[in-house]
């Protein structure tokens, strides 16, 4: 059971980008992972976690916001953990009306 989670360099310096609300909301969704694990972590439906495609494959996604998004991969080494890849704004694209 995934109940290590870990903030890679880059996470901790995108995060000190986003408003502090953001890093809380991912420190909540941590917290969540510690006490109950992974597994259960993704089936919160506020998160979206998601897998993702593309150039972005062998990586989830949670949603924090509409707009942030944290990228995380599962890494398995002697212990298992995830580990936060990026914190960043996701861009939503206009879908235009006919």
């Amino acid at each position: 059971m995934i109940k290590t989670v870990i903030l890679s360099s880059r996470a901790e310096k995108s995060l000190d980008k986003c408003p502090e609300f953001i890093g809380d909301k991912l420190e909540q969704w941590r917290l969540y992972v510690v006490k109950h694990g992974l597994h259960l972590a993704q089936r919160i439906p506020s998160y979206h976690d998601e897998p993702l495609k593309g150039a972005l494959s062998g990586l989830r996604s949670i949603r924090l916001t509409l707009k942030y998004r944290a990228y995380y991969r599962i890494v398995k080494e002697q212990i298992e953990f995830v580990l936060i890849e990026e914190v960043n704004l996701h861009d939503y694209k206009k879908i235009a009306r006919r």
